[in-house]
């Protein structure tokens, strides 16, 4: 198909849209026309995606759709059943679906870490390049555990922190080294840090501080990076969509991702902020951590398993996508 003879022949009806797409006011003649133009450019939509998918044009109908559709149906209120769907459909659904990419990122971040730390303890050179005795010793002795300071600002801070390391993890995920690099920085400084408390005989001291609020925390990072990764290969491997569109749908579902990350992040900045440096005792700290990881890897089997069953995957839904329209009887 000739695009632009097509879109030439079609122009004066897309405009016609758009001009009555704008209009505060419809009368019962204009509002007919309104609605058969919709169905008209949807048909010359569908046209264009399956013989001359170019990107310009199906984005500029897709715009126009859109507009006209809400001024068709009314503009979208979010709601409680919104909400609900994000929570109860589509984030577990997300989630489940990079399962097995996030055990894959975390055998190879822990993987990683273990080298570091194993080179650190037992390499008088990587040891030197942590700081001077002096420095070693006083991070070991005072630094690492005054760090989790309790209190609220300490939490938001953690927060804050973890939640841009994540959303980092998945937007430099188009390019995928990137994504890499954020993951192999996060588990050499991690396991560096264990292998220096190692070599001055505080290994134990670096677990009792790291793992209560860590296990989530960490398993947060893994996740986005495994959510990054995911992206990368949608346009690698498209698995029979057009590649924009398999960018298009594995983004938008892992938008849903760091919007999800951002909660677990948040508790686990909570446990970090009230837990970690509290006066509790260690075991009690490390059960809370626990319960709180427990708690992630159940919400994403069980309530993911399901969503997935009934065909979720954490994109939008497809009329909101722009890939099917309402169509007036």
């Amino acid at each position: 198909m000739d695009l632009d003879a097509f879109s030439a022949v079609r122009e004066p009806s897309w405009a016609r849209l758009d001009e009555l797409s704008r209009r505060r006011g419809l009368d019962g003649a204009e509002a007919d026309e309104l609605v058969r133009l919709y169905q008209a450019v949807a048909t010359d939509l569908s046209t264009i995606r399956s013989s001359a998918p170019d990107p310009d044009a199906v984005a500029r109908l897709s715009q126009l759709l859109a507009r006209a559709r809400a001024r068709i149906a009314g503009t979208h209120e979010p709601a409680w059943r919104d909400v609900r769907r994000f929570v109860v459909l589509s984030l577990p659904a997300a989630l489940y679906r990079l399962r097995w990419w996030t055990v894959g990122v975390m055998v190879a971040c822990i993987a990683v870490a273990t080298v570091a730390g194993w080179w650190v303890a037992t390499n008088p050179e990587a040891l030197a390049a942590m700081g001077t005795p002096s420095e070693r010793q006083q991070y070991v002795d005072e630094a690492f555990a005054s760090y989790y300071d309790p209190g609220a600002g300490f939490a938001a801070v953690v927060w804050t922190n973890n939640a841009w390391v994540a959303a980092l993890c998945v937007a430099l995920g188009i390019s995928g080294v990137g994504t890499l690099f954020v993951l192999a920085n996060n588990a050499v400084n991690v396991g560096a840090t264990g292998g220096m408390m190692a070599a001055h005989d505080s290994l134990g001291v670096f677990f009792q501080l790291i793992t209560p609020h860590g296990l989530l925390e960490l398993t947060s990072i893994f996740v986005a990076g495994a959510a990054g990764l995911r992206l990368f290969w949608s346009w690698v491997d498209p698995q029979g969509r057009p590649r924009a569109r398999a960018l298009a749908e594995e983004g938008r579902a892992l938008i849903t991702v760091v919007i999800g990350l951002a909660g677990a992040l948040l508790l686990s900045g909570v446990v970090e902020g009230f837990v970690t440096g509290s006066t509790m005792p260690w075991w009690l700290k490390i059960v809370i951590g626990a319960i709180a990881l427990a708690a992630f890897w159940a919400y994403t089997i069980v309530l993911g398993r399901r969503a997935v069953a009934e065909g979720e995957t954490g994109d939008l839904e497809e009329d909101a996508a722009g890939y099917a329209v309402a169509i007036a009887a």
